[in-house]
């Protein structure tokens, strides 16, 4: 069973993201919005972790791991907060919360997992099974899960996680013509009410994007259908 991980914020994106991050290293992911879902959610489920986005200006960190920390059931759970930039001074309520560890963002992917499979006596990373390292590739266009990266003849695209999330499922069927729907599927969180325009819009940055890098990698607007990531040969 994968081990299971809660990740408290209201940031969509960066939820996305760490999910993702986590989803590709053999974890699995369950949102939490405040301190009531995230308390309620600790107490229907095992978790093995938790990740606290804490904000510059919030105490929602803090309060959740004192919680955690005083309940005999998940008072050994590791609890990792995340620093906004220009908000170190809450290390220090944090420690004094009970905190596992904390990282100031943006965290390197690789710091958090190897600190997450250290406290969980994990094997590490590329000695558990998990492929790491391959790339998914469509003519001059190529994208590795693992590190998060994709590049364009050679040249680094970077991209934010909906964005990332959306040309892997173009990536992984080119030629295939995929609804907004589904692409809204596969990019959010199931319980984020997304637009058919929103869609649009992160197409569009993921267009703008490819042309500088990538100009031979095309996403093909189907009309009232969806969007085609073109075959090399097309």
């Amino acid at each position: 069973m994968k081990p299971l991980v809660l990740i408290c914020s209201q940031d969509a994106e960066l939820y996305l993201f760490l999910s993702h991050i986590l989803g590709e290293d053999g974890f699995t992911s369950e949102p939490a919005g405040g301190v009531k879902e995230a308390l309620a959610l600790t107490d229907e489920r095992e978790f093995q972790a938790v990740v606290l986005d804490c904000g510059p200006t919030s105490a929602t960190g803090s309060t959740i791991c004192v919680r955690l920390k005083g309940e005999p059931r998940t008072a050994r759970l590791p609890v990792i907060a995340l620093i906004a930039p220009g908000a170190e001074n809450q290390h220090l309520d944090l420690l004094k919360a009970g905190i596992d560890e904390s990282f100031v963002r943006p965290v390197a992917p690789a710091k958090l997992l190897d600190f997450l499979r250290a406290k969980l006596a994990l094997p590490k990373r590329g000695s558990n099974g998990i492929e790491n390292g391959s790339w998914l590739c469509c003519g001059s266009l190529e994208m590795k899960f693992d590190a998060h990266r994709v590049r364009g003849n050679g040249h680094n695209i970077h991209l934010g996680p909906i964005e990332f999330n959306l040309l892997r499922h173009l990536l992984e069927a080119p030629g295939k013509v995929f609804s907004r729907d589904e692409l809204i599927s596969a990019a959010w969180p199931d319980n984020i009410h997304i637009g058919a325009r929103t869609v649009d819009v992160h197409i569009s940055r993921i267009r703008k994007a490819l042309k500088s890098a990538s100009p031979g990698s095309v996403i093909r607007t189907v009309r009232s259908a969806g969007y085609s990531l073109e075959k090399p040969d097309d």
